[in-house]
């Protein structure tokens, strides 16, 4: 369902981990990233690329990464070759980030009947990150090396417009930075240049209503616990 107004994409984006097979068109694909490139940046710099898979391209990399992921998961030695170029996360988790972190992961394993300590079950809940999460369309985005950290910045304001627009047309997305760690793998396959570096992936697609994974809704903090007036 198309959203109604800004305001509802806006509310009403979330996180999907579930998609249909319906394919979606390729001119809205490219309507959306279109609009999504109105997005501001220092000095008009844009420092987005993107990188559309779909089919049996999208397959075959998901074939791949899984391998690789379950190969670590046999050896966990393996993890050591691969490595994300910058870090998403804090080296030292600590409050109040640990705590969302963590109502968040249990929230969503809760919902799915997974348990601490089920290694199986967590393991191959996480592995549907790079299955796509079954979605018909995805988007990896890299970012030249030499840009400096502002640039960033004005890549999360893309990749929120795309998020919003998606919902204004009636799609649904997933951003993931849990690709990060495959980049040895990814940008090879996608035909990245040497002075590129993956910033992150996103699914997108229209998502699976039946699914109780969707139902999961992560919750905010109100707007008077992070904002301090001055006058």
């Amino acid at each position: 369902m198309k959203a109604k107004s800004v305001f509802d994409a806006i509310e009403s984006r979330m996180s999907v981990r579930a998609f249909t097979k319906d394919q979606v068109d390729r001119d809205l694909v490219m309507r959306i990233l279109n609009l999504s490139a109105r997005a501001p940046s220092g000095t008009n710099t844009q420092p987005w690329k993107v990188y559309v898979l779909e089919g049996k391209v999208l397959k075959d990399l998901c074939t791949k990464v899984c391998d690789a992921y379950d190969n670590i998961a046999a050896n966990p030695d393996l993890a050591k070759e691969y490595q994300p170029e910058y870090d998403y996360y804090p080296s030292k988790w600590f409050s109040p980030y640990i705590d969302r972190r963590r109502e968040n992961g249990w929230g969503l394993y809760g919902l799915l009947g997974i348990t601490k300590g089920d290694k199986e079950k967590m393991h191959a809940q996480h592995r549907k990150n790079f299955e796509a999460f079954g979605a018909p369309v995805y988007l990896f985005f890299t970012i030249d090396k030499e840009l400096g950290k502002g640039s960033m910045l004005d890549y999360g304001m893309f990749l929120q417009n795309i998020m919003i627009a998606a919902k204004g047309e009636g799609l649904d997305t997933c951003p993931q930075a849990a690709w990060n760690d495959y980049a040895k793998i990814i940008l090879p396959l996608i035909g990245a240049q040497a002075n590129e570096m993956l910033v992150c992936g996103m699914a997108l697609g229209y998502a699976n209503k039946n699914e109780i994974v969707n139902t999961f809704h992560t919750p905010r903090v109100d707007a008077k616990d992070f904002t301090i007036w001055l006058n």
